[in-house]
């Protein structure tokens, strides 16, 4: 039996495991993991998780095939790739949500078969997208949190030099910012916690990065559109708290849309009469799909491989698997260690 080194949380810590290395079903790919990103939602799930973990965790990941199951053209073996092991990765692409190209909604996934921190992974081969010959592994594992941006913004209803408050710079918004540039923003106005994010929320395209406190946004985007407030407003905070939603509210104009991505972790309560009067449209974004004919990760990955989305920038430390405690440590510390975003790179 084949065997492979993997990182799974004991209920304290990561620890290295070995596991059986996967081999591939009907329809699968396996893939050798080059580059894993340390999510948000993992130091979400990890520090209040006491459950040890039985397969490895990991949705931002990047590799190389390096065996296909039947029914996947054998030249796929030696592809570079961008995993979506989420929804088209998971997908029974026989549900009507599969068939409309809305795999993350699927009636019958397949079970959660492990992710990126590992040495290799499984998932259908149809979440498997090829990367851009110009693109690193770097940027292959950053494909997943642009394509939950680029998702958002297409949710969202962009439409061509409108004003958008992105509310987070944390990955996610920063992705966010890009997209939105990318895809045919006017004003774009972030909020950020830390100064990494401000300096990093300007390079990827926003006018200005300010303050979530107080009314510092809601002034700033007043100030650029008469008073009006956000033609779009991204919310990619989520957490704990329904500060971020009331902001959200009070900083989109009538009759404008938010479009809301962050995750979650308890029940909040929002004044929903304050966007009914203001006739708000109220856009919910998990993570990526089919619209308009592409999906969201092919975009993501020409925004990439074109330039007009410079997300490697936003990579400040990386990690080898074995080091991989210590990768979640920085990437949980982010106000002492500097970090944005963190990669296990194999």
């Amino acid at each position: 039996m084949a065997t492979m080194k993997a990182a799974l949380w004991d209920g304290k810590k990561m620890q290295l495991k070995q596991l059986e290395r996967p081999e591939p079903g009907p329809g699968d790919a396996v893939v050798k993991l080059r580059s894993s990103g340390i999510c948000g939602s993992d130091l979400l799930i990890y520090y209040d998780k006491k459950t040890p973990e039985t397969i490895p965790a990991g949705h931002e990941l990047a590799g190389e095939i390096v065996a296909v199951g039947p029914g996947v053209d054998k030249k796929r073996v030696g592809e570079r790739v961008a995993l979506d092991n989420i929804g088209a990765g998971r997908g029974c692409m026989q549900c009507w949500y599969c068939r409309t190209g809305q795999y993350f909604l699927c009636d019958k996934p397949e079970e959660d078969r492990g992710g990126g921190f590992a040495e290799y992974t499984v998932v259908r081969a149809a979440g498997c997208f090829p990367m851009h010959d110009n693109l690193s592994w770097e940027e292959g594992a950053l494909t997943e949190p642009l394509a939950v941006a680029v998702h958002a913004v297409r949710r969202g209803e962009l439409t061509g030099g409108e004003t958008v408050a992105v509310l987070g710079s944390g990955t996610i918004g920063l992705n966010c910012i890009a997209a939105a540039r990318a895809l045919g923003a006017g004003k774009i106005i972030a909020t950020a916690r830390h100064p990494q994010q401000v300096e990093m929320a300007r390079k990827l395209g926003a006018d200005a990065a300010v303050s979530s406190e107080g009314t510092v946004l809601k002034e700033a985007l007043a100030d650029i559109t008469d008073g009006r407030g956000a033609d779009l407003t991204i919310e990619a905070v989520g957490g704990r708290s329904d500060d971020v939603l009331k902001q959200a509210i009070d900083v989109t104009r009538q009759q404008g849309r938010i479009s809301t991505t962050g995750n979650f972790w308890r029940p909040v309560q929002v004044d929903w009469f304050q966007a009914l009067l203001k006739e708000q449209s109220w856009i919910w974004a998990a993570v990526y799909g089919i619209l308009d004919g592409r999906h969201d990760y092919e975009i993501a990955l020409d925004l990439m491989a074109s330039g007009r989305a410079n997300m490697k920038q936003i990579v400040t430390h990386t990690v080898g698997l074995d080091d991989i405690q210590k990768g979640v440590e920085i990437s949980y510390n982010k106000k002492q260690t500097g970090a944005i975003k963190v990669q296990v790179l194999q």
